[in-house]
This record gives C-alpha cells, structure tokens and sequence, in this order.
C-alpha cells in the first residue's frame, strides 16, 4: 500500500529494519551501484524512510571513504534511525548473508573442486570474469578520469604496477600526496569524480525529511568521536591480540588480521581496486592460495549477493584450509570457516568505525576540494591498477599449459561484447558462460 505524498510514514521499529536489512543482505546483486540503486527505490520511493536529499548527502560521504560505499551506506542509514545498535544491525545484515553463502561454495570449492562438473562451470566463468573487471576499469574511469591530469595518474598507476611492480599502498601514498598537491595548485583539475547530482526530487513526505532536525545521537561531539574510535581500536586489537595469543603472532590467523585490516584501508575506489592489493598479500607474499585460486574466488565472488570485497572470505578459507591451522588432525572446515571469519570481521571494522565515529564530522567538509582532492587523485590511480588486475587475469586464463586457449578468449570476448554493448547483467552473463564451459569441456573431456 502506497502512502499519499503528503502523509509522513509511521515510525520504524528496529524490528522492522531487521526484516529490511536481512532481506537486503539477500537479494544485494549487481555490485555497489546495484545495491544502491535498491536501497534508494525501497527506502527513498516505496517506504519512504529517508528523503532524496538526505539519502545523497549520506552516500556523498560514504563515496569519499575506503572500504564498500554500499555497506556502509546501509550502516549509515540504520545508524541515523536507530543509532549505534541500528547502524550495527544494518551492517551485519548487509554482508552475513553473503559471508555465510562464500564459506558453503569456499567448502565445495575445496573438497570438490576438481570435479569435472565444477571445473567446467569455472572454466566458462574465469574468462568471463576478466571482461566484467574490464568493464569496471571502463565504469570507474568514465566517471573518473574527467581531465588529462587524472587520465596521467592513472597511466602512471598502471605502469607503476604492471612494470615496476611498486605495492599498491606505495601507489596510493603517491597519488594522495599528487592530489594533496594539486588540489592548493591546480584546484579545478581535482573536482570529485563520480558525485551524484544534486537531485532535487521528491517522493512525498519521508520519516527523516530534508528539514528534519538532525538527531542528538548524529550530532558531532569530540567525546563521542573518542568513545567510539577507542571501542572501535579496542575490539580490534583485542581480538588480534587473542589470536595471536592462542595461534602465535605468526599464525595465519593473526597475519590476516592484520593484512585484512591494510586492506580494508586501501579500498578506494571499490574492490576492485583492492584485488591487486589482496593478490599481492594473499598469492605472493602470504602464500594463502594459488594465483588460479584467485581467480577462481573472484569468480564465485560475483556470483553471490553482497559486497564483493567479500572475496576476502573465500582467500581466508582457503588460506585456513591449505596452512591447516589446526592441525593436521583439526577440522579442515572449521579451520577454513575460521580463516573467512577473521578475514572478514577485520576487513569490515574500519567501515563501521568509519561511519559510527566519523559521520558527523567528516559530513561537514565533503564539499571542500583540498579535502577530496586527494580521494580523487587515488581514484584516478585506481583506474591504472584495475586494468593491471585485467592483465594479470588475462595472463593466466588465456594461457593455459604453454599454449594460448582459444576458447577462453572467445568466451571473454562475448562477455566483453554482452556487457559494453548489450549492458548485459553480471549474474545472467556469469551463468551463461559457465553454460558454455560446461559445454566445452565435456566436449574436450
């Protein structure tokens, strides 16, 4: 039933939101811009909990953050209607769905992984991956690269990357102090990228309107601001303290807190951005899984719902699950479902720190380009990194066994074709190339 435009909606309970969030967590396809796109229909034109305007000015700020905009989004909306336990609620509801789906394909993917039928439906998958982080190299920059300037950082990113092999945090480092720079000299060069337009529309009258008072609870206060920060430092470093107590220091299980709490700070620009981060600690450094294992957690990572820096989970439970952290008699599940749990929980605290501790504060200067001059900078690089990510991608897919795999390359390219050209969706494109490889391969088998 649909409410007249003039006629405010009934307070939410928490009990409703609960309903809300958990169903999200479910059905959040298509990436972040998918997941927006339903949060701002449900929550904006049907239910009308949140206003046009006041819907905008929280995904502003979340856009200037590292980590998962949507998820944090969804945290700063349940935290603005029913404070810290809301903005909690919401953030957990948003990924565990998620979490808990990888750690059942992770699980399979491990124990049964060489089966003909699930080496088939990757085989289609993988060459179709490379075209969907393609396409995102294609999304991003579009909305990025706006002058020669940023088009020069992402260039420069890319080979940095792709040739130098400088770390990726080095990358980022580098382009914040390029945009820190250049947004005292050459201002107008450093606009941010990708802001969405100041829409004036209007869906009728919303629970937190545009005029509505700010709550107490969202009203910056430096001992607030403290409060939270602390908890927030205390209950990470607490539990990294415990596993490093139970498990060692040098235990998977610690290093991947640590390493996912890094990454959880570079990721400008959406996961994508993260992956060569992830691959460089994970594959080369770590040694947690194989560079074709990495592809293939990608794979099933877009096949689930979620954000989908959610890889993380899939790299945790194979890394648990190959280093036996249990021992050689320990569970290899339990050990894998560990590893995800630890993977995400420490890739997901900066996110709600962020948004819980710093909302009110950071809000206040989103419009000042010296602030976002140097996220626009990064955002630029991260252009460069993603099409290094492709390469890499395609390097590996593409040449199978000293010899080029046709196949693949056709598949990819259909992909590309179906996602530039047709805007093809990424779970119809995913399933339709696993169709193809189950095809081949049995025709090859």
């Amino acid at each position: 039933m649909t409410l007249p435009a003039d006629t405010r909606p009934d307070s939410v309970t928490l009990r409703v939101a609960f309903w809300y969030w958990l169903k999200l967590g479910f059905i959040s396809f298509g990436g972040p811009a998918g997941q927006i796109a339903l949060m701002h229909t449900e929550l904006v034109e049907r239910r009308r909990w949140i206003s046009e305007q006041r819907f905008l000015h929280a995904l502003n700020y979340c856009m200037l953050l590292p980590g998962p905009e949507a998820t944090q989004l969804a945290i700063y909306i349940g935290w603005l209607m029913h404070k810290t336990r809301g903005g909690i609620l919401a953030g957990l509801l948003f990924f565990l769905p998620s979490l808990l789906i990888l750690i059942v394909l992770s699980w399979i993917y491990m124990a049964y992984g060489a089966l003909p039928l699930v080496a088939g439906i990757l085989y289609g998958i993988k060459p179709a991956v490379v075209a969907v982080v393609l396409a995102a190299a294609w999304r991003i920059g579009s909305r990025t690269l706006k002058n020669r300037t940023l088009l020069a950082i992402a260039v420069a990113a890319f080979l940095a990357i792709a040739v130098a092999q400088v770390p990726f945090p080095l990358i980022v480092l580098a382009a914040a102090a390029i945009g820190m720079l250049g947004g005292r000299l050459l201002p107008a060069q450093f606009q941010v990228g990708g802001k969405h337009p100041d829409s004036r529309a209007s869906y009728g009258v919303a629970l937190i309107d545009d005029d509505t008072p700010t709550p107490a609870h969202a009203r910056f206060t430096w001992p607030r601001l403290a409060r939270v920060a602390l908890g927030g430092l205390a209950l990470g470093g607490g539990v990294w303290l415990l596993l490093a107590w139970r498990y060692g220091a040098a235990g998977a299980l610690a290093q991947m807190g640590w390493f996912f709490t890094k990454a959880a700070l570079m990721t400008f620009g959406g996961a994508y951005a993260v992956l060569p981060y992830v691959y460089q600690g994970g594959v080369e450094h770590y040694q947690w899984l194989g560079a074709a294992q990495m592809i293939d957690g990608l794979a099933l990572g877009e096949t689930t719902p979620g954000p989908l820096i959610m890889i993380v989970a899939f790299v945790g439970f194979v890394g648990a699950w190959s280093h036996a952290i249990f021992g050689a008699g320990g569970s290899m599940l339990l050990a894998g479902v560990a590893g995800a749990c630890v993977a995400t929980f420490f890739t997901f605290l900066p996110s709600f720190m962020f948004i819980l501790a710093g909302a009110p504060l950071i809000e206040a200067t989103r419009d000042n380009v010296r602030m976002t001059a140097p996220l626009t900078a990064i955002s630029a690089a991260v252009v460069g990194v993603i099409v290094s990510l492709a390469l890499f991608f395609g390097q590996h897919v593409f040449w199978q066994n000293g010899r080029i795999d046709g196949a693949a390359i056709v598949i990819s390219a259909g992909a590309c074709v179906a996602l530039f050209r047709f805007k093809a969706g990424t779970i119809k494109l995913l399933a339709a190339c696993a169709v193809a490889g189950l095809v081949l391969s049995y025709r090859h088998g």
